[in-house]
């Protein structure tokens, strides 16, 4: 039987044991960068090039057709036997019904048995990485062992006044439904106004993503997470249709300055500050990426690229959407367990520098961090495309520079946030 003292004492041992074992558990970017047999992770991650809506190389090629190319890369690359993906998603959001349709179509042409299941996603522009989530997610429960994010938009084909319904007399007399349908260059321009974003600093951001970009097209940089792809393409000038080879984003913008950008003539009204120069570009194309459990992937030979380790999604007021990352980020960063600054590389899109630049600064972000290569403004939003692209580019760059920590994160149209924690192998 134990005496008071020798039960105090028992006591006092169990604590410090205690304390022993919570200071040997990893915390913050030590703990993420612990491997694990049930992580998920990215065997592998690519993207078309980006193109100009309308005018570009992939202007007469279907959204379909975008991604049963990058569906047969990613299966190229990557080596995977297709009969082992159980399911595929896929962000879009302007084609009918997200394009659910032909997209089955698309992953059976490109070699997925049909008992590989497929599902279209529109979660505005996080799409993309609505996808990856998803399917990650799939896995991590157990529901399925590999799976594929994708996500494609051809602007070209489907952008315009049509990609919006009309309202219900419901919704129209609801202001804050109604703010919804705003567009977003108008509400855009309305934000940087109220949070004081001056055209200058706009013009300065962007000039600095496009050279960003053209430095790095020019060093090879974005090569590795490309998949060529060749197409037929009609000269607007003659008529002719000839076959072409799409192997890099055409919207880069050579020799780009602030300067050069104050000449440009605002867009959504008099006197504004949002121009075509310093909002993102309208584009065409498609990124996938393959996933599933480290156990998995060692079984199965693939070689990690990195792995998954959690996503926020939130809502803001509708005028308010740009703010998006700003709410977003810290809310994935709380459940990783790190701060901003254990974040290697930042890939936020820029579907507006008035937004993007507001939530870098509120955020207190190093901006030598952020999109170190460029983004949306220089090469294009494809908008179900981007959230899945930003992971390619991600894990390009941090395994570029050996670095090893990342973020990805956009504004969603309606008034949202996303953002995800990614970790390079």
């Amino acid at each position: 039987m134990l005496t008071p003292w020798s039960a105090q004492q028992r006591l006092s041992q169990v604590q410090s044991h205690l304390a022993s074992s919570e200071a040997d558990i990893p915390r913050g970017r030590e703990s993420i960068l612990q491997k694990s047999p049930d992580d998920v992770v990215v065997t592998c991650a690519l993207r078309t090039p980006l193109t100009r809506g309308g005018k570009g190389g992939f202007k007469d090629t279907v959204a379909a057709d975008l991604l049963t190319h990058t569906f047969k890369s990613l299966i190229s690359h990557s080596q995977i036997d297709p009969n082992l993906v159980e399911d595929i998603a896929v962000g879009n959001v302007l084609a009918p019904g997200a394009g659910a349709t032909e997209f089955r179509a698309a992953a059976l042409v490109a070699g997925f048995p049909e008992t590989a299941a497929l599902r279209a996603i529109n979660r505005q522009c996080s799409s993309g990485l609505q996808a990856c989530v998803d399917v990650a997610n799939a896995i991590r429960c157990g529901m399925i062992d590999i799976g594929v994010g994708a996500g494609v938009e051809s602007m070209s084909s489907n952008y315009g006044p049509g990609a919006v319904s009309e309202f219900s007399e419901a919704l129209d007399n609801h202001q804050e439904a109604k703010n919804c349908k705003v567009p977003m260059g108008v509400l855009s321009e309305q934000m940087a106004s109220d949070r004081q974003v001056t055209r200058e600093v706009q013009d300065a951001f962007a000039a600095r993503s496009f050279q960003k970009a053209e430095a790095a097209q020019k060093a090879g940089k974005f090569d590795e997470e490309i998949a060529p792809m060749k197409v037929k393409w009609v000269d607007p000038k003659t008529d002719e249709e000839m076959e072409i080879v799409v192997d890099k984003d055409d919207g880069i913008r050579q020799g780009m300055t602030a300067e050069g950008l104050r000449k440009i003539r605002p867009a959504f009204k008099e006197g504004g500050s949002i121009h075509a120069g310093n909002a993102s570009q309208v584009s065409d194309g498609a990124a996938a990426v393959l996933l599933m459990k480290r156990s998995t992937a060692e079984r199965l030979g693939q070689k990690i690229v990195g792995k998954f380790v959690c996503s926020s999604v939130v809502g803001v007021k509708p005028l308010l959407m740009g703010i998006g990352p700003w709410k977003a980020i810290p809310v994935a960063l709380e459940k990783a367990g790190i701060g901003k600054e254990e974040v290697d590389v930042w890939e936020i899109n820029e579907a507006f520098a008035s937004q993007c630049v507001w939530c870098v600064k509120e955020l207190g972000l190093d901006e030598s961090k952020v999109n170190p290569n460029g983004g949306a403004i220089a090469f294009g939003h494809p908008l179900g495309c981007t959230g899945a692209r930003q992971v390619s580019t991600l894990f390009n760059e941090l395994g570029r520079t050996g670095k090893k920590v990342g973020v990805t994160s956009m504004c969603v149209g309606t008034g949202m946030g996303m953002a995800a924690v990614w970790v390079k192998e």
